[in-house]
């Protein structure tokens, strides 16, 4: 009630144009690592009153019980009363190291699948394992793939591909420096999954918030111009 008080009085004061205090947040591993972090300087140089607590992980935090202003999430969102507003469709895409194309050939269409291992991905939330997906004349498809290794991380997921374990399904950003590197190869670019929905969400009473309405516009620009392309 406090912390409202104060927003609610700064929004008076002239000084309000230049927003200030601390934020936390929170954003899936990969997207802190690869394109927040490294992105941040730019943010705090236009708003050096600002303070970022940034937390980086892969499994869903309650923002009410933690104190967080704002999160990044990525694909279907449960129905918890927070404020959300979608950034974008989040591309995926099929990958798998030169080295297990060798050894296994490359699938061209969904039926070859079925003579092919993935790397198992399960949901650090829940322990599902998640399907092979693709769109296929407008509707979703799944199958479950065979596979002897079921991680619950993107990085260990990748590590995996890398290393010739399967096949996996990624967002694309995720694996840009790999594929230009030759590390990895798309297979199958006919029959990606359905795209992921980003989101920003943060509790209703943050709505007043100065430092926290920059701070998601200069994400929703950036997420938009490394993620979406």
């Amino acid at each position: 009630m406090i912390a409202d008080v104060e927003e609610t009085e700064n929004l008076f004061r002239q000084t309000a144009a230049q927003p200030s205090g601390k934020l936390r947040i929170d954003v899936p591993g990969r997207i802190g690592r690869l394109v927040i972090a490294p992105a941040l300087p730019g943010f705090l140089d236009m708003y050096p009153k600002i303070d970022i607590d940034l937390g980086v992980t892969d499994r869903a935090v309650d923002l009410i019980e933690d104190g967080v202003d704002c999160v990044v999430r990525v694909g279907p969102l449960s129905d918890s009363g927070l404020i959300s507003r979608p950034i974008g469709k989040l591309p995926l895409i099929n990958v798998a190291s030169p080295a297990y194309l060798d050894l296994h050939g490359t699938p061209h269409i969904p039926d070859d699948l079925t003579h092919h291992w993935a790397v198992n991905y399960a949901s650090p939330s829940n322990g599902r394992v998640e399907d092979w997906e693709w769109i296929e004349n407008d509707a979703l498809r799944t199958k479950l793939l065979s596979g002897r290794v079921t991680v619950n991380s993107a990085e260990a997921y990748i590590a995996c591909c890398l290393a010739g374990l399967g096949l996996i399904q990624i967002p694309a950003y995720d694996v840009r420096a790999h594929l230009q590197a030759g590390e990895l190869v798309e297979v199958m670019p006919d029959h990606r999954a359905e795209p992921l929905q980003m989101t920003l969400l943060y509790p209703h009473r943050q709505h007043l918030s100065h430092r926290l309405q920059v701070f998601a516009d200069w994400l929703e620009a950036l997420l938009k111009r490394q993620l979406l392309e």
